[in-house]
């Protein structure tokens, strides 16, 4: 959603961001992933990724506006433990498309097998 302010004829766009958008970038996921196992200072994070390092921040910080991580700072190092409450709101709205793909998949499955014993009694 994207929020619009007048501020002395100057139009200032707000985004909230949301659990949506951190899990839409493969990077985000994967830091998420990386995450999901220990916490990580954000250097070590980006030490594991091909991309720069301002870029990784750029993700980071996308996901700690999400909710999706927080990042404490202890002493010199700034660390980022997942916050996987958070994912919950797309787990659960992935979850309710589950049952459909199961039975489009077992469907797919059926046919791929009616083929093979189609293509053997041919032989």
């Amino acid at each position: 959603m994207i929020t619009f302010i007048f501020v002395t004829n100057q139009l200032l766009k707000i985004m909230r961001r949301d659990v949506f958008q951190a899990i839409a970038d493969p990077v985000r996921r994967d830091i998420i992933q990386l995450l999901s196992n220990e916490t990580l200072t954000v250097n070590t994070v980006a030490e594991k990724f091909d991309v720069s390092r301002p870029a990784i921040s750029k993700h980071l910080k996308i996901l700690k506006e999400c909710g999706i991580i927080i990042i404490n700072k202890q002493g010199r190092e700034r660390y980022c433990q997942i916050q996987p409450k958070n994912l919950i709101p797309a787990f659960l709205w992935i979850d309710q498309y589950r049952e459909l793909w199961e039975e489009k998949l077992d469907s797919f499955e059926n046919y791929l097998t009616k083929l093979q014993t189609k293509n053997k009694e041919n032989e």
